[in-house]
């Protein structure tokens, strides 16, 4: 049977949201899923910093978005960070489906580019929640927290951008809607296409 070419499913939110909590609790009811993993020019901090970046050189960086080799990427102090295609396309030949973790600039660049994807934001349930969230990590001074509380706003607010909002607040109600979504878009007869044809082959 002919192989049908995986989905992609970008997901994108504020920090505070608890998107990672999410995708690390999906990933494991779903591990057949693949994760995009990022490019970038930076320097390797910790080992596990090899689960979320493929390590480039600045030349490799840009010789790849010279050949378009990157869905998006942007330049953040003097360094270049990245969603190449290449892997993504490879899994999806495949039959897998793929994750795209990325923030908003980026995934509207993806969105032009890969319009077929299906785009989830996730959101908490208030601005007062996120706001307590963030001051209760206690990592960041009170002025760093409140930028990264207007940030998260400004995301927010275009969140109308994507197809499915998916509201945090109760971990384990957010992670069974975004797997219902995932199966969802899995059962779409344009997903199906190939098993369609090739059972009507046969009748």
């Amino acid at each position: 049977m002919s192989v049908q070419k995986g989905s992609v499913f970008l997901f994108s939110g504020p920090s505070g949201s608890g998107k990672d909590t999410i995708l690390k609790q999906v990933f494991a009811r779903m591990p057949e899923l693949k994760f995009s993993i990022s490019s970038t020019t930076r320097a390797r901090r910790d080992p596990s910093d090899d689960e979320k970046y493929t390590f480039l050189t600045k030349e490799e960086f840009e010789t790849g978005i010279a050949q378009n080799g990157f869905l998006e990427y942007a330049r953040y102090c003097d360094n270049y960070y990245g969603t190449p295609a290449a892997p993504i396309e490879a899994w999806r030949n495949q039959g897998f489906d793929v994750v795209i973790e990325c923030e908003v600039q980026g995934a509207l660049q993806i969105m032009e580019k890969l319009p077929e994807l299906t785009s989830i934001f996730i959101i908490p349930p208030s601005v007062e929640i996120l706001r307590k969230r963030l001051t209760g990590r206690r990592t960041e001074s009170a002025e760093q927290t409140e930028k990264r509380i207007q940030t998260a706003i400004g995301e927010m607010k275009q969140a109308d951008r994507y197809e499915y909002l998916v509201i945090n607040d109760h971990l384990e109600d957010a992670v069974d809607l975004v797997c219902n979504i995932i199966e969802a878009q899995r059962a779409k007869v344009s997903q199906n296409t190939k098993f369609l044809s090739e059972v009507l082959q046969h009748a």
